[in-house]
């Protein structure tokens, strides 16, 4: 596991573009998440465990209606150009959502190219990804957030986008909700990503809470296609015990210059002690249909805690 120099930082999303590697996330200050930024850490090294460095600005064009909780960038090169998906609180809205923003470059002028939220308007909606199928169809797969739900639940919703992305052009469609894996212990639906496996199969990572904290779970589409039917994993991912005595989650898969695959994660969930929220780069392989931590790795972790609890 590479435990990066990044402190403080939350929804880490990495980019990999001309042998450089971006680091995006919420950066939170003063741990006040009403107090945020969309950040931005570069990495030339060539190596993830080289050193980030802090850009002192993301160049972004803030909109005249964006208040506070600036969360979740996300960076995607499509079509020649650079787009950051991200969430905020509107005051035109009074609800937080997610919007598209565009640039030449990875770090910028970012400018909203979306009517405000692209997402629906009435509602909280947070922490949207870019997936783009087989057929070369955009999609954005976001958070219906627990807080703007009948029960209280929160659901993943999808909905196709237009071509360049500036705006939906189906329906929001439910993948599922924060209660249907049997792991789940609160109800809320966070940081989902999409990957497709070499064998052809589409998974989704996303967050939410079991027993001893923040984690990170693992779903399945049945049909293969962004709309599901999503069969969830009997047990998350990454939790708390799994590699360090840290939770962690909002995560996402990478694959780095040498085409090894890691998770890219915050760890731990809340500021502790002994550390704030750091990114961390979790190895991973593709085994028996799924995404798997790294054998050498859990077994180099276990026979530590072996040593340690005789």
């Amino acid at each position: 596991m590479i435990i990066t120099n990044v402190q403080g930082l939350r929804d880490p999303f990495l980019l990999l573009d001309d042998g450089i590697y971006y680091l995006y996330g919420t950066g939170v200050i003063n741990d006040d998440w009403d107090n945020t930024v969309w950040a931005c850490y570069v990495n030339d090294s060539g190596k993830l465990d080289g050193e980030w460095k802090k850009r002192e600005n993301l160049i972004y064009q803030k909109p005249a209606d964006v208040q506070k909780q600036l969360w979740a960038p996300e960076v995607h090169k499509y079509n020649g150009m650079y787009y950051m998906l991200c969430s905020y609180y509107s005051s035109k809205t009074k609800h937080r959502g997610s919007s598209v923003f565009r640039a030449p470059s990875p770090t910028g002028p970012f400018v909203e190219i979306s009517d405000g939220h692209i997402t629906p308007h009435h509602r909280d909606c947070i922490d949207a990804t870019l997936y783009v199928d087989d057929n070369g169809q955009p999609w954005l797969v976001f958070v219906h957030e627990w807080t703007c739900t009948e029960d209280g639940i929160g659901r993943m919703d999808a909905a196709k986008l237009s071509d360049d992305l500036t705006h939906l052009i189906s329906e929001p469609v439910e993948l599922f909700r924060a209660d249907s894996p049997l792991w789940t212990n609160k109800n809320v639906t966070d940081g989902c990503f999409l990957h497709r496996l070499r064998n052809g199969a589409l998974i989704m990572l996303w967050s939410n809470h079991e027993q001893d904290g923040y984690c990170i779970g693992v779903a399945h589409s049945k049909s293969g296609t962004v709309d599901g039917q999503w069969e969830h994993e009997s047990t998350p991912l990454y939790k708390r015990g799994v590699l360090d005595c840290h939770d962690g989650g909002h995560g996402m898969i990478f694959t780095d210059a040498d085409g090894a695959q890691y998770i890219c994660c915050h760890s731990p969930n809340e500021p502790c002690r002994e550390c704030k929220e750091r990114t961390v780069l979790i190895p991973i392989e593709e085994r028996n249909g799924t995404v798997c931590i790294k054998e050498s790795l859990s077994a180099s972790q276990t026979a530590a805690k072996s040593k340690r609890n005789p």
